[in-house]
């Protein structure tokens, strides 16, 4: 019985153009390229994490943009009250 069970496995494997063990080393690889996948779109210094810091960088250069502005606005204001005050001489 047990062996009409071997013959059996073996005549899948032989269908299928594969030994068992070509077969469970081609899963492996398969399985550990999945987990590598994973790592890579998930993980600490995936793709999401540079798509964020992309964005944070974006909104930074933009935070940037708008106080320079505000800045130059101030020193104008700045100035000119400056202006407006009596010299001490």
């Amino acid at each position: 019985m047990q062996n009409n069970q071997m013959e059996g496995i073996q005549r899948a494997g032989e269908i299928a153009g594969l030994s068992i063990k070509t077969f469970l080393i081609g899963l492996l690889v398969l399985l550990l390229f999945g987990i590598y996948l994973g790592i890579l779109i998930y993980g600490e210094n995936s793709l999401t994490v540079l798509d964020h810091l992309k964005a944070k960088k974006e909104a930074l250069i933009y935070k940037k943009t708008a106080l320079k502005a505000e800045n130059r606005r101030l020193q104008k204001e700045y100035f000119e009250l400056k202006q407006l005050e009596p010299s001490e001489n």
